[in-house]
Order: structure tokens, then C-alpha cells, then sequence
């Protein structure tokens, strides 16, 4: 399910802002970007994704901008310097330079003055990673409610297509029941024309083929189980838990039972019940992978 949120809260050190966008996908796939000074806090605010979200691609980002000049501490190599001061006075007294080594001359080397941001102290940082962690916390929530409201729209279409599901099941049931009756009635005449014909033919054993041919044709069975599967979607769409990768696999069943209907069930129109089935199925399908 498709859902954006994006939040931003003011800090003594920083603005934070936080983004969230989910889009579908068949498991929880969930990318968090953050910078490297939060990046202690990368674990907790996934596992905080995954409490709130069951099935899709959640993308989470994480900006900090500073209100503050960063205090920097400047300090000497002085390893680094006294090695560079002794290698100059050789070169010196050996008449290869003239005069001594400058600071503008220690500045130009690489490493030779060392300068670092000072980071911020304990309480300060625990402060604003606080504050990270409840504006993922509200920009989460923003996002479940712009979900909520993408399934309620979900929720209706699915439930009208299932509802033309079972009306489905309810032709099939009728137009089955009188193909049976009709194979019936042919499987009778023609006994009668068997042993009209032949007159040799054991008249018992004959008929009791015929009542297994019948009886492979019933498709009680299915339909019973059809309109279980419908009754177990109505549960798992009204219930609580996420529900996407249970109602896939409930369709899969429903699919198998309407390729079996079709194969036994005799009678008129029952291959253009199988096929309006079979399209509301994939209709189906199709908008499934749109719930969690």
C-alpha cells in the first residue's frame, strides 16, 4: 500500500526533518538513510518501521541541519613538525637551503596541523536523537493514516468483486445441479440402449460404471469449498492483522476450485461461468498486492 509522510522539529543543535514513503511490494522491503552522526540510531529506527508496517517498500530518510557554528579544536603534529624542523636545519647546514622553517611553510604539509569538530557533549546528543526518534515516531503514524484510507477504498473494491464471486458460485451451483440431471437422464437412456443392443452385457455391472461416471461429476465438494474460502476472506479482511500474503494464497485455492468446477461440472454456460470466475479472480489478485 502507497502512503508519504514528511515531518520536520526545530532542536537546540538542529532541524530535523524526516521523510516516509511506502509503495507495494510482496514482503517488507525497508531502506533507512541517516546521517553518519546518527548512525547508532539506524537499527532502532528500522525496528521501529517494522512495527508499524507488514508488507511493501518503505523508504526512510533522516536530514539534519545544523543551527549552531561547530566548535573546531586546532592542534599541532608536533611529531610530524619536529621532523620537518630537524630535516630542514640538515639541509641547511649542508648549504642546501637558506633559513628556517616557517609556519607558512608548516601549513602547506598535509597533516602537520590537525583540526577537528568538536562533538557535541552526551546530553545534547541523546537530546536530539530524541528528538529523531519521536518525529519517525509521529511521520510513521501520518503515514498508517494515509494508508488506513488507501485500504478503505481497497477494502470496498474487493469486497463488491467478491461479492459478484459468490453470485458466481451461486450460478454455478444451479447450472451443475441441472447438467447432473440432464447426465442423469443420458447415462439412463443410454443403458437402456446398451442392453437393448447387447443384450449380453451384465445389466449390474454396466450400471454401477455409470454411477461412478455420475458420481465423478459431482462438484458438491468444490463449491462447499468455495464459499468457505469466501467466508475466510470475509474474517481475515475484517480482522485486525495484516492479511496481503493470506488472502494471495486463499485466492490460489479459489483459482484451483474454479479450474476443477470446470472440469467436472457439466451442463450449459458452465464454461462461461468459469471464465467470468476466473476474471474476477485475477481482478482480484491484482488489488491484493496492494494490502498488507
Amino acid at each position: 500500500m502507497t502512503g508519504f509522510a514528511s515531518l520536520s522539529r526545530e532542536h537546540e543543535l538542529a532541524t530535523v526533518g524526516v521523510t516516509v514513503r511506502s509503495v507495494n511490494h510482496r514482503y517488507l522491503d525497508v531502506q533507512v538513510r541517516v546521517p553518519s552522526s546518527l548512525a547508532r540510531l539506524e537499527t532502532s529506527l528500522r525496528n521501529l518501521v517494522q512495527q508499524g508496517v507488514g508488507r511493501g517498500r518503505v523508504e526512510l530518510a533522516v536530514t539534519i541541519r545544523a543551527l549552531q557554528t561547530p566548535t573546531v579544536a586546532v592542534s599541532l603534529n608536533e611529531p610530524l613538525a619536529e621532523a620537518l624542523t630537524a630535516a630542514v636545519e640538515a639541509a641547511r647546514e649542508k648549504g642546501l637551503v637558506e633559513g628556517r622553517l616557517t609556519s607558512g611553510d608548516l601549513l602547506r604539509f598535509p597533516q602537520a596541523v590537525i583540526v577537528q569538530e568538536q562533538e557535541a557533549t552526551t546530553a545534547a546528543r541523546e537530546a536530539l536523537e530524541t528528538v529523531v526518534t519521536e518525529t519517525v515516531c509521529s511521520a510513521l503514524r501520518e503515514l498508517d493514516t494515509m494508508r488506513k484510507r488507501e485500504g478503505e477504498f481497497l477494502a470496498n473494491d474487493l469486497a463488491s468483486r467478491c461479492e459478484t464471486l459468490a453470485h458466481l458460485v451461486r450460478q454455478f451451483e444451479t447450472a451443475a445441479a441441472e447438467g447432473a440431471e440432464d447426465l442423469r437422464q443420458r447415462l439412463h437412456q443410454r443403458l437402456k440402449d446398451l442392453r437393448l443392443d447387447t443384450p449380453g452385457v451384465d445389466g449390474e455391472t454396466l450400471s454401477q460404471e455409470l454411477v461412478k461416471y455420475a458420481a465423478r461429476s459431482d462438484v458438491s465438494e468444490e463449491l462447499t469449498r468455495l464459499r468457505g474460502h469466501l467466508a475466510h476472506w470475509s474474517g481475515l479482511v475484517n480482522g485486525d492483522e495484516p492479511c496481503g500474503r493470506k488472502l494471495d494464497f486463499l485466492l490460489q485455492e479459489m483459482n484451483r476450485e474454479v479450474n476443477t468446477l470446470g472440469a467436472k461440472s457439466e451442463g450449459a454456460g458452465i464454461s462461461e461461468l468459469v471464465v467470468a470466475a476466473k476474471a474476477e479472480l485475477e481482478k482480484l489478485r491484482e488489488q491484493v498486492q496492494n494490502v498488507e
